[in-house]
């Protein structure tokens, strides 16, 4: 095969099976109503400090009204909280709830996990040669 056809392949391939297993390390008995989508969210939101509907909708590169729609569900879902600013009421910041923060957990478990995998066995010349074309690659796929 071609350096076209292997390299084809193999991203598409990587990027389904990425989905694929993701969703299946989400998606438990305790994590059953959550998706792709909604890790995503919560993944944003982070376990730090409470962020603005602005500021999360940048990091997901979607609109404010987008975020919306994902932000009520995962509020009536319970992954999420919404308060109010106390300098200015019209400022709504977003937190994890206790569920939230163990989904945001598990996650983030299975991102050191596929990591881990990914650079078993390379050396650190590999790591590095492995970054550099990853970096590449996300760059040109931002630039569309």
């Amino acid at each position: 095969m071609d350096t076209y056809g292997t390299l084809n392949e193999v991203l598409v391939r990587l990027f389904r099976d990425i989905m694929d297993i993701e969703q299946q390390a989400i998606i438990t008995q305790e994590f059953k109503n959550i998706t792709n989508n909604d890790m995503h969210v919560i993944e944003a939101i982070g376990i730090g400090e409470p962020k603005n509907m602005s500021a999360i909708a940048r990091e997901l590169s979607v609109t404010v009204g987008t975020l919306t729609i994902a932000m009520n569900s995962l509020v009536k879902k319970g992954y999420v909280t919404r308060q109010r600013g106390k300098e200015d009421r019209r400022v709504v910041y977003i937190s994890l709830s206790e569920k939230g923060k163990e989904a945001y957990e598990q996650h983030a478990k299975f991102h050191q996990e596929m990591i881990a995998g990914a650079v078993a066995g390379l050396s650190e010349n590999e790591i590095e040669v492995l970054i550099k074309a990853l970096t590449k690659l996300n760059q040109w796929f931002r630039s569309l």
